[in-house]
């Protein structure tokens, strides 16, 4: 394996991440200030989740024909242009000019945010060496976890560093520390990568979007209702109820939602001891099985704190808003460090870029979707509501993954042949 390869993506990836997470906190908290309506502050960031689907469809195919190396430090160098430009912005402008610029500066850094992650988690398929007796499953779903885990984490302690960069120098000049930490660690990884990282392998493609691989394209769209389930309630509706119903001030519910992201991360990253020590599997446990049973438990959590909500007391809403949540986060958690390791396992070495790119599309696609209709169910029925759809959306992720192939290697007869178990993957 390649720690050294590995080590240079993992921190190019964490660099961009944190000034993601700032980068998303500044402008929240910037505008909010002059005096721009929550409706406004949502809008500003449709932009830069509407670009993710076409950048990881497009950044696939670049990333197969030309290289990861290349697309990674195109991310990176897009991220950097787009926090000079959004330094640029003066309180003077209209309110049209600001919202039409910060609109197109947060879609260059979405664009560059869906570069940099296509190309990270490719690559650790890259850096991992595939065995026939399948041993490498377990490398391969630690490093995915680990690099997904602390991403997340890493973007939650993005937030504190936005708000304290804000206090501390203001708005521009923050944008423009941010810029110079990152160029600095997209330099600093530059040649490394170079050498660290196999040449780009490039099947004969189609012209169509989907993938070649069935289980893939399976996967994919069960990505697609896993992330709207969660953003339905995470975006517009948790911190409303939070502000309107719990009375929670702007501070708190940032510190909370920057927890849970934190506490999110850090679950992700232990995900493969995690699932090997709870009752849901053990080590030998095929991971597509454990996604399908850890899916199950995210809706009985999901269904669980809507009933209480609907048919609970007033005073028991908030605290179990709060628990429940912490529980769906660390549920979640896990299958999602689950689902990043099977979109590898299901890929192959010569069609990983476009794989996960298209993979990571379904994804953005989900969190559009997700973030659409979160601020509709919550106008037709509050946090229940939101909770209510969610659960709808898990449980079609649920079926729709419910066949994926087994990711365990083909087992040996006696005479030393394998057998089908198992290929069906690709």
């Amino acid at each position: 394996m390649n720690l050294r390869g590995y080590a240079l993506v993992t921190i190019a990836y964490w660099a961009l991440t944190i000034t993601d997470g700032a980068m998303r906190m500044l402008v929240l908290l910037h505008f909010h200030e002059l005096g721009y309506g929550p409706v406004t502050l949502g809008f500003l960031f449709v932009g830069y989740e509407a670009c993710g689907i076409a950048t990881n469809l497009l950044g696939g195919r670049l990333g197969g024909r030309y290289g990861l190396e290349r697309t990674l430090h195109l991310g990176l160098w897009l991220q950097v242009a787009a926090l000079v430009a959004l330094s640029t912005t003066e309180p003077t402008w209209t309110e049209a000019v600001s919202i039409a610029w910060v609109m197109g500066c947060q879609g260059l850094s979405g664009v560059a945010k869906d570069l940099t992650k296509m190309s990270s988690k490719s690559a650790v398929k890259l850096i991992v060496k595939e065995k026939h007796d399948g041993s490498h499953r377990s490398v391969l779903l630690r490093l995915v976890a680990l690099l997904t885990g602390s991403k997340n984490a890493l973007k939650g302690a993005g937030f504190f560093v936005g708000g304290a960069l804000l206090a501390w120098i203001g708005f521009g000049p923050a944008l423009l520390a941010l810029a110079g930490m990152l160029a600095a660690a997209s330099i600093a990884t530059l040649l490394g990568l170079r050498t660290s990282l196999p040449p780009a392998k490039t099947a004969a493609r189609t012209a169509t979007s989907w993938s070649r691989s069935p289980a893939v394209n399976r996967l994919s769209v069960a990505r697609v209702f896993l992330f709207g389930a969660r953003d339905l309630w995470f975006v517009v509706g948790l911190p409303i109820f939070l502000a309107e119903d719990a009375e929670w001030s702007v501070e708190g519910i940032g510190a909370f939602m920057a927890i849970w992201v934190i506490g999110y991360g850090l679950v992700q990253a232990g995900a493969p001891w995690m699932q090997s020590k709870l009752v849901l599997g053990d080590r030998n446990t095929d991971e597509s099985a454990l996604a399908r049973r850890w899916m199950l438990v995210l809706i009985f959590i999901t269904v669980g704190i809507a009933g209480v909500l609907l048919l609970g007391s007033a005073s028991a809403a908030v605290p179990v808003v709060v628990i429940g949540l912490l529980i769906f986060g660390f549920a979640f958690a896990v299958e999602s460090a689950l689902h990043s390791y099977l979109i590898l396992a299901f890929a192959s070495k010569t069609d990983v870029a476009q794989d996960v790119g298209f993979y990571y599309a379904a994804n953005a696609t989900g969190r559009l979707f997700g973030t659409l209709l979160s601020g509709v169910c919550f106008l037709m029925g509050g946090l229940s509501t939101c909770l209510l759809v969610s659960a709808g959306f898990l449980l079609i992720s649920t079926l729709v993954a419910w066949r994926l192939p087994e990711t365990r290697p083909p087992a040996i007869d006696s005479s030393g042949a394998r057998s089908p178990a198992g290929s069906s993957i690709r």
